[in-house]
């Protein structure tokens, strides 16, 4: 009888018990997304997340969904005015799904209605990497530039959407209240005008 060496027998015990194992991990991953799925239904967000999260650390091919039920459980939060945790949620969500420009999206939305201009605005500028002629974006921009007193930035961007829809209203007027403020930025940063002489000839008269 053939001798089957140690080493070998090891390894093929271990596949057999692994095998098993690697169903079971499959099934649970199954059962929690099912029950991710039924909990988005039912508006429990935190409950579906959670639920998303365990699929995925069990089985990575649940990676889209818990990003996807992060979006939504944000979404929510933004329609509460929850602005801060909505935020935490969309970034949680692109560490997941990085290259969603929805999330850019949502999270852009979320940091304008907090004031996070600074945050904002680099949302903006990754969307508009990607898509350079989407006029939405551009209005956006524009508008925070607008905000940050940047005249020369938003004249840029109503240029850009002008080009492509050239009555666009919003466009127009941001372009006309930036130029005024370029004006102005302008007067006030002349060097003073010479010195008028005095009226009199001549040196003052001895007192």
């Amino acid at each position: 009888m053939k001798k089957i060496p140690l080493f070998c027998l090891m390894g093929a015990l271990l596949v057999i018990f692994a095998e098993p194992n690697h169903a079971q991990t499959n099934r649970e991953a199954a059962k929690l997304t099912r029950e991710g799925a039924e909990a988005l239904k039912s508006k429990d967000w935190d409950r579906a997340v959670d639920l998303f999260r365990r699929a995925a650390e069990l089985d990575h091919r649940n990676d889209k969904s818990y990003s996807a039920a992060l979006q939504q459980r944000g979404y929510a939060l933004t329609t509460a005015q929850k602005y801060q945790q909505a935020i935490d949620d969309y970034s949680a969500a692109l560490e997941i799904t990085p290259d969603d420009p929805r999330i850019y999206e949502f999270r852009a939305y979320a940091e304008l209605r907090l004031g996070d201009y600074d945050h904002a605005l680099a949302d903006y500028n990754e969307l508009l990497k990607r898509k350079p002629n989407e006029v939405p974006y551009l209005l956006y921009r524009s508008y925070i530039y607008e905000v940050k007193g940047d005249a020369a930035a938003a004249i840029a961007d109503c240029d850009k959407v002008l080009q492509m829809q050239h009555e666009n209203a919003e466009a127009k007027a941001r372009k006309q209240r930036m130029q005024t403020l370029q004006a102005q930025q302008a007067a006030t940063q002349m060097p003073p005008g010479p010195i008028s002489a005095p009226s009199q000839s001549g040196p003052p008269k001895k007192p």
